[in-house]
């Protein structure tokens, strides 16, 4: 029978509890009493030893069953108690859901992932960063899933030129998925993986990185860099992870941080919510960088979202809609340079650099640079840590 950990509450009478662990068809280990008084009298005998606290019975059970409720529990918290039990790789089930922490295998490897809570976080620039920074002196491979990715996982050894981005859109392709815009700044090979779906704890419904994984192993590199995709965890297991955040307490969000070795996000709040929930943290700003110098020429800008560029006196247009076409494609009405500025997302090909090609003006890669002090000494010693894994 499986060894079962109850989470109950003092709203519910003891008798009410000790009959439902009963009838339930498990072996309880014990239960963990997450609160609330109201209904406690002098004790809570219901059968069963009671934990001091949650890690304890989890460290003794094989899957959680959530017998409270509101008040007690209400969403955020419930979804937090699932979290620290996903972490612990235990099934977390209660009434009418179930939670199964993401099956994640192993990789043959020395290996790090890079992982999200969503989009747009600066999840792929920071992947960029972690393998330009362990290339000094390493062999290192990138593994990189991705809503837009091919179908059979594609190794890119070199970094593919405009002209090859081009005739990738032209056939229908996305030109812009991440492994691309990795394998163009960050220049080393990368492959890449497709996935569809993502599930509150990261699991995709579908993809195909375990092959890309494979084909990464039989390279025998000295370092696998696997980056997610949004909040979707890619399904290996690593020797290190890094969580780049912008929310850490919504849904099972709580869970990505339990699992990583270090949370990297913009945001002072996030940094806070992160350590309260024991995390390692470092703050982080994102710089943009042409890939290109632009000497002097009049630049536009384009990019998915809001990007300091005061520092780049060249920039006389910027458009925020690389996301959205039909605001892109009126903002290129009225663009005049000499050079197009554009990060490698969403309509950075099949639109801007469409456009470019047509008017005769230079296009060039933008990439977003990470400025965190201290982050490359601890990024070394996870590398460290993941080769002795």
């Amino acid at each position: 029978m499986t060894r079962a950990l109850a989470v109950v509450d003092g709203e519910h009478y003891a008798p009410v509890v000790r009959d439902a662990l009963a009838e339930l068809p498990y072996e309880f280990v014990g239960a963990w009493l997450a609160g609330g008084t109201e209904k406690l009298r002098g004790g809570y005998d219901i059968g069963v030893p009671l934990f001091e606290t949650l890690e304890e019975g989890l460290a003794r059970a094989e899957i959680v069953l959530d017998l409270s409720d509101e008040p007690v529990l209400g969403p955020r918290e419930r979804l937090l108690v699932a979290s620290r039990a996903l972490a612990a790789g235990l099934p977390y089930v209660g009434a009418d859901f179930r939670f199964d922490p993401p099956e994640l295998h192993p990789v043959g490897a020395p290996s790090l992932a890079v992982i999200g809570t969503g989009k747009r976080v600066g999840k792929t620039a920071v992947t960029g960063h972690v393998a330009r920074l362990l290339a000094r002196d390493r062999d290192v491979v990138v593994v990189s899933m991705g809503r837009g990715g091919p179908p059979e996982p594609v190794v890119l050894e070199t970094p593919p030129t405009l002209d090859d981005l081009l005739a990738l859109s032209r056939a229908g392709g996305h030109a812009a998925s991440d492994y691309l815009e990795t394998a163009a700044l960050a220049r080393v090979p990368t492959i890449g993986c497709r996935r569809c779906g993502g599930g509150l704890a990261g699991a995709a419904f579908v993809s195909n990185v375990l092959e890309g994984a494979r084909l990464a192993a039989e390279r025998s590199p000295d370092m696998i860099v696997f980056d997610g995709s949004g909040a979707a965890i890619p399904p290996v297991e690593t020797g290190a992870r890094v969580l780049v955040a912008h929310d850490v307490v919504s849904g099972l969000n709580p869970y990505r941080v339990l699992i990583s070795d270090v949370v990297l996000t913009l945001r002072d709040d996030v940094a806070a919510d992160a350590r309260a929930l024991g995390a390692r943290v470092v703050p982080f700003d994102l710089r943009l960088r042409p890939a290109e110098p632009l000497a002097g020429r009049r630049a536009a800008l384009f990019t998915t979202g809001p990007a300091p560029y005061g520092h780049l006196p060249e920039v006389v247009f910027a458009s925020r809609n690389l996301a959205d076409r039909r605001a892109l494609e009126e903002d290129l009405r009225s663009v005049d340079a000499e050079v197009y500025v554009v990060e490698l997302k969403a309509a950075a090909i099949d639109v801007v650099a469409e456009a470019a090609v047509d008017r005769g003006v230079e296009l060039v890669l933008a990439e977003n640079e990470v400025v965190a002090p201290g982050l490359d000494e601890l990024l070394l010693s996870f590398a460290e840590q993941a080769v002795a894994v």
